[in-house]
């Protein structure tokens, strides 16, 4: 018991630590910006000094999210943004990734393994590497500086036909010949054996799917010239002494629907890594 109560302590250290940023993001957007200018003074007069910082404040205030959520109509531009690229990616994943998933875990066809290989080093470029070619496609195709530029090559995204196709593998191959052998279609198989089986693998990619495109930054920076397509990643107001609280206030309701989604998916999620880990 007590060596069990000296991990748990010797765990909480780091927790406290990875969770500070949240704490602080949340303490100064209700802090007043008075309050703020003081606190944070040596960082906008020549950084001398440390910053101080109170984890609950003397005077919380909402006017930071009053101001945000109530007279600045670009970040509801923004907002929408992100809710219209994520949906419209997510979607094509679904329609793309999953029959390719089902395709790769349950026909067999001459050159399988070598496509899957390629699918697999795809999945392991960075997008440093592939900025260019998609660059050069995306202009030739004529979407670049729309929101085109940036769904397209997340919707063809290999990585979760990979995750996708691990939880595919988990269904019984038996199973699926019971299921022809009684008389039913490859589109009936699909539909009412392998999406049901496989349902905790495509909500882990969905999952998985909006954090990173929630949070995208590299490809809007890329591939969007006018700021009006930007998504809410790319929304950082003017950091100055007297806008540092409305800052603060932005940065937690850009934070807010990836917590939601990542508590509601936390199980799919779970349940998804395991799959993708089980060996062929």
């Amino acid at each position: 018991m007590a060596r069990r109560g000296f991990f748990c302590l010797l765990l909480t250290g780091p927790v406290l630590l990875m969770c500070a940023p949240v704490f602080l993001l949340l303490s100064g957007s209700i802090m007043s910006s008075q309050e703020l200018s003081v606190y944070l003074r040596p960082l906008f007069q020549g950084g001398e000094g440390y910053i101080s910082w109170r984890a609950l404040p003397f005077y919380p205030t909402l006017e930071h999210y009053r101001s945000l959520l109530l007279y600045t109509p670009q970040f509801f531009t923004v907002f929408w943004n992100s809710a219209r690229l994520v949906t419209i990616i997510l979607a094509g994943q679904l329609l793309v990734g999953v029959p390719a998933a089902w395709g790769f875990a349950v026909y067999r066809f001459r050159g399988k393994k070598l496509f899957f290989t390629i699918y697999i080093v795809l999945m392991l470029l960075p997008f440093q590497v592939t900025m260019l070619s998609q660059y050069l496609v995306l202009d030739r195709v004529g979407v670049m500086n729309t929101h085109w530029a940036v769904i397209l090559p997340a919707v063809f995204s290999t990585f979760p036909v990979f995750l996708i196709y691990r939880g595919f593998c988990t269904i019984p191959s038996g199973l699926l010949e019971a299921g022809r052998i009684d008389g039913a279609g490859e589109w009936r198989l699909f539909w009412q054996i392998g999406l049901p089986l496989a349902s905790g693998g495509i909500l882990s990619a969905m999952v998985l799917g909006f954090l990173e495109y929630w949070n995208m930054i590299e490809q809007p920076l890329a591939f969007l010239k006018d700021k009006s397509l930007w998504p809410l990643s790319l929304y950082l107001p003017e950091i100055s002494q007297n806008r540092a609280g409305f800052a603060f206030a932005a940065s937690v309701v850009t934070l807010v629907p990836s917590v939601f989604v990542f508590l509601l998916g936390q199980d799919y999620l779970e349940q998804g890594i395991v799959a993708s880990a089980l060996k062929e």
